[in-house]
């Protein structure tokens, strides 16, 4: 039996004191030292894991001078702290054994927009895209551009410089902040804009700790200008974080904001930010030139140049061939034409932007005629355009998920970051990624890349196994080859994802300077709490160094092999934070967007699960082994020890599974983690093995029984269906369902369907009838796949779909309705789950070996058949189940012609993500007969099988319904055109908007039996 696990020890004594501290002094955020809490935030994009002692949220700037107060009272000198935005830093930047400061979740506020002025005033936990998504009415937007837009925060962006694609027009992120509103270490809030002279002056005559810190910065600069001058780097990505070069503007005024951008907070903790904003340019046009290696690429940069592109980013032939396995790739395709696949080794892609076509044609034009001209020199292969924003927009949202890509390479070695952000001179680049790329050949490394070669900064990802102590010494070896190169380059080894632990090269790099940093640390955080370790020290105190920090591979490694690959769902999370996704509008992880806690996103569940294993090899148990033995007799015999143990659980028995647990019941298993993750980290897929090993220690509630047992009682149900249905709406089944602990359910339709059946002179498939037609009507028929919920809540829809088969001229026959198990799947019963697949795949393989395509209705159902069906029935042949719009697009058929109208739909996330080519497939089969489909941008519903069914999940089902379905049902007009595929969506829109959506199947059979006119002769 899994054991109970006990909590890590609690935060040290004056962390605790310093918490109750803030308590007292009326702190109104959360504040939290749980080991949930801890273990999701000890990690970031990077290859560390620190665990923090305590958490901080804060709701405002007061909160954080509270800290700062606090930390400068001589009891608390030993606390250290760490502000964290994204928590997207490659480099362990937000990474503490202290307390983390997190304002991301309740410190996100766009406090003030001045569309006249251009700027904006946000809290520091702003996103990126958000805050991009709330300047986009008035024509505006901030510009810096970087790959994790959509969960990045302001904050972040600022603390590290942040810069990406189209740095060379745009700049970095510092040359858009006007104003910064900072907590300094002794909690005064300080707003740093340039100042004059007089100005400055005035400054320095304070007498606290404003005061000192403008006479010392100020005195460093006017004392060593010259020094200055001649040690920092001239590049696009110029050092960041106490920057001493450009303390003075170029008219001369002093910027405290040039030492505090970058500075990753070791100088003070941001609390809002004054930026500029820009129009956002109306036109826009990318070429995408293929070449045969990526050295072509790289080399014929610098050419591409002359013709005054907004950027140029490259991307190699390992992305190319990742993105294509990726949900990403479906907007892309029609950009890389089939005469080169599988020959392009690299990319440059080549924006052009501006405000009138004209303007971009002009040089889009000079480029492409050269390209035609000079093809195939250089190592050209050919080019293709994407032209106008939608179109652009997809090409940059695939060089965006490169990083995410990279680390869906298979197996143990996976690509990681430390030394991925080097920048050199651009004319050196390509002679510079040739040694890079010689020193990681002779060490037998592979590795991707991508980049901005207009900035001569390329992303270098080698892949290690980091679970493998020989491997991980390679993280020395080679980050100390690379800083050597990028120093015989003239560049940097940071050049766009700061520093964090890497700053043990800061005294080489900084050289004669180093001392001056220090001083600088010293003038703000003299007592070095602030992210200590980090950039610089005060007093010569120890920076950390990039082997000396706990990884996560360290961790890892001490969970069995066996383990690790039963958990393979979990454990190649690579902490990318996809799965933050700032917008309502993406499918991805609605729970996190609900709840906005980091434990309830897929990364945090990866997390905790990861955790969960390794406290349980520490205790000598084995899952995998525990797995079969519940499956066996033995599960039964557990009962009374189960008992035993769900009393001790309530009479509050601590236990690290419950922090689990907790985290896995917020999760809706809609999959959408699946798809949208580059990674493909799969939360339905360990939460399931989860639930069943958790089950095997504590009691399910009678509610899992129920619904686990659902598809098998519907059809006894469905025959008594006006009792059943009056049964659950009266008082006595209304209490019941209270007591289960759901809130409602569904009504059950009361179609006969066999009648209908008969009557339309239909019947259920069988082997032998199918084996019995001949080649003619075996070309023409079709079997419909039953599932528990539309068969018996929707019976009008599954009869609708027969008869639009039957108006397209085929002969549709129904499968025999058979359990598909996905409740069982969803809640962990994952023996009784093989049991149901093994035998519904042994039916439908029979009705499939007659030649005859099989089709489902629901995507969630269906699309079971190839993810869970594929996992629990390893080894044998699977049932293919296409979706009925995949059959439909494959189809040659002549039907009638609909007269000409526009519909929109709002797919399932589940198919939105994991069969991305099916939304394209609905528009096809409807513009086939004259309509038009709009797949609309939509988050998810909420409901989820029955999770909007359940108390404890109702009002966060309803809040994730609100965050996007509410307003596209909302602005339906006309009736009858918002179209829904999902049985759980249109469920959840007539449950709380009393809306009724046609599938799609139901909108095109009324269209085409209202036919248009008859085309001319």
């Amino acid at each position: 039996m899994i054991p109970r696990l006990a909590m890590e020890d609690a935060p040290g004594a004056a962390t605790a004191a310093f918490l109750g501290a803030l308590r007292a002094a009326g702190f109104e955020g959360d504040l939290s030292a749980a080991d949930a809490d801890r273990t999701v935030l000890a990690t970031d994009n990077s290859i560390y894991r620190l665990v923090p002692q305590a958490v901080a949220f804060p709701r405002g700037t007061e909160d954080l001078a509270r800290i700062g107060r606090l930390l400068a009272e001589p009891r608390f000198a030993g606390v250290r702290i760490a502000p964290r935005g994204g928590g997207t830093g490659t480099n362990g930047q937000s990474l503490t054994d202290g307390l983390v400061v997190d304002v991301s979740r309740h410190m996100n506020r766009i406090l003030e927009i001045n569309p006249g002025e251009r700027w904006v005033r946000v809290e520091a936990g702003v996103v990126k895209d958000q805050l991009n998504a709330a300047l986009a009415p008035h024509g505006l937007f901030f510009a810096p551009e970087l790959s994790t837009s959509n969960r990045a925060t302001i904050g972040g962006m600022i603390s590290t410089d942040a810069s990406g694609q189209g740095s060379c027009l745009y700049g970095k992120t510092r040359d858009h902040v006007l104003e910064l509103t900072t907590v300094l270490a002794d909690g005064t809030v300080w707003r740093s804009h340039p100042l004059p002279d007089d100005a400055l002056r005035a400054v320095q005559r304070r007498t606290d700790h404003v005061g000192a810190i403008h006479r010392a910065v100020d005195a460093i600069e006017r004392e060593h200008r010259e020094e200055i001058a001649a040690r920092f780097p001239r590049l696009n990505r110029c050092l960041t974080g106490y920057d001493l070069a450009h303390i003075r503007t170029q008219d001369g005024r002093f910027d405290l904001n040039a030492v505090l951008c970058g500075s990753e907070g070791t100088l003070g903790i941001l609390a809002e930010a004054r930026l500029n904003v820009l129009p956002i340019p109306k036109c826009s046009d990318l070429v995408n030139l293929r070449y045969a290696s990526f050295d072509a690429a790289l080399r014929d940069a610098r050419a591409l140049m002359a013709f005054g592109p907004a950027s140029i980013e490259t991307v190699d032939s390992k992305v190319l061939t990742l993105a294509q396995q990726d949900i990403v790739w479906e907007g892309v395709r029609e950009f890389f034409p089939d005469d080169a696949a599988g020959l392009a080794r690299g990319i440059n892609l080549i924006e052009f932007v501006s405000d009138t076509e004209a303007e971009v044609e002009v040089p889009l034009q000079r480029l492409t005629e050269a390209l035609l001209e000079a093809e195939p020199t250089c190592g050209r292969l050919g080019h293709s355009i994407a032209r106008g924003e939608a179109e652009v927009r997809r090409v940059w949202e695939m060089r965006k998920r490169s990083v995410g890509l990279l680390g869906a390479m298979q197996g143990e070695k996976r690509p990681i970051p430390f030394v991925e952000d080097t920048a050199v001179p651009p004319e050196h680049l390509a002679d510079y990624i040739a040694e890079f790329r010689g020193l990681l050949d002779a060490r037998g490394l592979d590795y991707g890349m991508f980049g901005h070669v207009d900035a001569g900064v390329l992303h270098v990802r080698p892949a290690i196994d980091m679970k493998d102590p020989a491997q991980a010494a390679m993280i020395r070896e080679v980050t100390d080859a690379v800083v050597g190169l990028t120093r015989k380059y003239g560049g940097l080894l940071w050049g766009e994802h700061g520093k964090g632990v890497r700053s043990e090269y800061s005294p080489e790099i900084f050289g004669p300077l180093y001392p001056l940093v220090q001083a600088v640390k010293a003038a703000f955080d003299p007592r070095n709490q602030l992210n200590p370790g980090k950039i610089a020290t005060p007093d010569g105190s120890a920076l950390l160094t990039v082997d000396g920090v706990p990884t996560r591979g360290q961790a890892d490694r001490t969970i069995p092999a066996g383990t690790r690959i039963a958990f393979n769902e979990a454990m190649h999370c690579n902490g990318n934070g996809a799965c933050y996704d700032w917008d309502p509008d993406a499918a991805m992880c609605p729970s996190w967007k609900a709840m906005r806690d980091r434990r309830h996103s897929p990364k945090g569940r990866a997390m905790l699960v990861k955790e969960w294993l390794r406290r349980l090899s520490a205790a000598g148990v084995d899952p995998v082994a525990e797995t079969c033995r519940l499956r066996g007799a033995a599960g039964w015999r557990g009962f009374p020890a189960r008992l035993r143990n769900t009393l001790a659980q309530r009479r509050g028995e601590a236990d690290f599974s419950h922090a689990v647990k907790e985290a896995m019941d917020g999760c809706l298993a809609c999959k959408s983690c699946v798809g949208g993750c580059p990674i493909k980290v799969n939360v339905p897929g360990f939460r399931a093995k989860f639930l069943e090993l958790y089950h095997g220690r504590y009691l399910r509630p009678p509610r899992d029984y129920l619904v686990g047992a659902l598809e098998h009682l519907l059809p006894a149900m469905a025959r008594v269906s006006r009792l059943a249905n009056a049964a659950l709406s009266g008082p006595v089944g209304r209490a019941g369902l209270r007591w289960l602990g759901l809130v409602d359910t569904p009504r059950l339709s009361g179609i006969d369907l066999r009648a209908e059946l008969a009557a339309r002179g239909l019947s259920l498939a069988t082997p032998e009838a199918l084996r019995a037609l001949d080649e003619a009507e075996r070309r023409r028929a079709v079997i419909l796949v039953q599932d528990a919920f539309t068969t018996h809540y929707e019976t009008r829809l599954v009869l609708e779909v027969l008869d639009l088969l039957r108006l397209l001229g085929f002969t549709p026959w129904l499968a025999p309705f058979r359990p598909n198990g996905k409740a069982l799947h969803v809640h962990g019963f994952l023996g009784a789950f093989g049991r149901v697949a093994a035998a519904n795949a042994a039916g439908l393989r029979a009705l499939a070996e007659t030649g005859v395509a099989l089709v489902g209705v629901d995507p969630s159902m269906t699309l079971t058949y190839r993810a869970e069906y594929a996992e629990a029935l390893e080894g044998r042949s699977l049932p293919r189940v296409l979706l009925l719009q995949e059959w439909l697009a494959k189809q040659s058929f002549d039907g009638p012609t609909a007269a000409p109208a526009r519909y929109q739909l709002l797919p399932h996330c589940t198919e939105r993500t994991t069969a991305t080519a099916s939304m394209r497939d609905w528009q096809s089969v409807f513009a086939r007969h004259g309509l038009e489909l709009d797949i609309l941008a939509a988050g998810c519903c909420g409901m989820a099988g029955t999770y909007g069914h359940e108390a404890e999940h109702r009002d966060t089902s309803e809040r994730i319904y609100g965050l996007s379905w509410r307003q596209h049902v909302a602005a339906e007009e006309p009736a009858g055109r918002l179209l829904a595929t999902g049985y759980s969506c249109r469920s959840q829109a007539k449950r709380l908007d009393g809306a009724t959506l046609p599938h799609p199947a139901q909108a095109l059979l009324r269209a085409l039996r209202r036919p248009g006119p008859a085309p001319a002769p």
